[in-house]
């Protein structure tokens, strides 16, 4: 009773039983902690199973991969702890021991696009079944954009890349620099002339043929190509199927009836012109779907019948195709097929390690599918 009167031993008592309960609160949130282990925001690894379980990583790692020298009732115990903690094992990791990320990488121009949508679910579900993850990335048509998806996708270690090119590129060395590195590539579609690459592509060449070709057949003497520009090789090939099909039939090329036109906004740029030519076009052949519906909305709008005064055909057999108003003949590109076939491409590439071998290259055969906006009594 004297030692509380003394106001030092008092101080010193109160700082001791401070100090009790600094310690005693320290300790009380380390246990509850312990005590709270699937409460984690970050990702479990198998050092917490070991620890919880009180055994060695080692043993976890085997149990984990049902090694037969692990008992039963440790496999199951240690699954158990894994299910709770929501344990994924560290792909980066396994990717960094095995050198490989089962990962590839895709740059596309656009996705909202229905034939890029329609390209990606091959390559999905060919990477699927064969146990790969798949990185999307979309340049916007942007050379720069691509640039920088195209380094990511390195950065990322990705196993391989799929890539169809932006309308814009005209430099790839980010392309090339990807195969520098033991990144296979394989082109889809828009395809890059200068590296030496696998490739997988509709014939552009023969599905331009046969829409001009069809265009001819119904009395069409005016055919006018809204075109895609020239660094393209679609586009390219597109332009030589139109004119080749025209020569073919004796008819001339002129090459006022071929226009740089591959987008709605453009065709309502520059269709009031196109209509005000003499002699006036009877005939469209536009590059892409997206394009030839915009003219038939416009050369509409403008009091011409569709096909009676003007035909029309597109490039890609979209879903639009089938709900505009007439409906668009086009030529179908499959584009699932497409993406598949380029996956399995890519896929041989990287399982095989032959990326010195030869490039290869599959050519789809188009079909042209007719529909009203050139349903025309010859």
């Amino acid at each position: 009773m004297q030692t509380m009167g003394d106001p030092l031993a008092a101080s010193a008592i109160l700082a001791v039983m401070q100090l009790n309960t600094n310690v005693f609160t320290i300790f009380m949130k380390f246990s509850n902690e312990r005590s709270k282990p699937f409460m984690s925001t970050t990702p479990a690894t198998i050092k917490d199973i070991a620890r919880l379980l009180g055994i060695s990583v080692s043993t976890v790692s085997r149990a984990l991969k049902d090694h037969p020298d692990i008992s039963a009732e440790t496999k199951e115990k240690v699954n158990e702890i894994a299910r709770k903690l929501n344990y994924r094992p560290n792909a980066l990791a396994l990717g960094l021991k095995s050198s490989r990320s089962t990962t590839i990488g895709v740059i596309i121009p656009e996705i909202v696009h229905f034939f890029f949508s329609t390209v990606i679910s091959g390559i999905e579900d060919a990477a699927y079944e064969a146990g790969y993850n798949v990185m999307v990335c979309q340049s916007n048509e942007m050379y720069e954009r691509e640039t920088i998806v195209a380094k990511a996708l390195l950065d990322h270690r990705v196993d391989g890349v799929l890539v169809s090119i932006a309308k814009s590129s005209a430099k790839f060395d980010h392309l090339t620099l990807l195969q520098d590195n033991g990144i296979p590539l394989v082109f889809f579609d828009r395809v890059c002339s200068f590296i030496e690459s696998d490739a997988v592509v509709v014939d552009d060449y023969k599905g331009a043929y046969m829409a001009t070709e069809h265009l001819i057949s119904i009395g069409c003497k005016n055919i006018v190509h809204l075109a895609a520009p020239e660094n393209l090789l679609i586009g390219e090939l597109r332009k030589v199927g139109y004119c080749r099909a025209l020569e073919d039939h004796n008819m001339a090329v002129d090459p006022y009836n071929i226009y740089l036109c591959d987008t709605r906004e453009k065709v309502e740029e520059k269709i009031h012109r196109i209509l005000s030519r003499d002699p006036k076009p009877d005939g469209f052949f536009a590059v892409n779907d997206s394009t030839a519906i915009a003219v038939l909305q416009e050369v509409k709008k403008a009091g011409y019948r569709v096909p009676e005064d003007i035909a029309i055909v597109g490039f890609g057999d979209g879903p639009n195709t089938t709900i505009c108003s007439p409906t668009l003949t086009t030529v179908e590109q499959n584009g699932y097929e497409i993406g598949y076939e380029a996956t399995r491409f890519l896929l041989d590439r990287i399982t095989k390690c032959n990326t010195g071998a030869a490039a290869r290259k599959k050519v789809l055969t188009p079909v042209l599918v007719k529909r009203e906006s050139t349903d025309r009594k010859v």
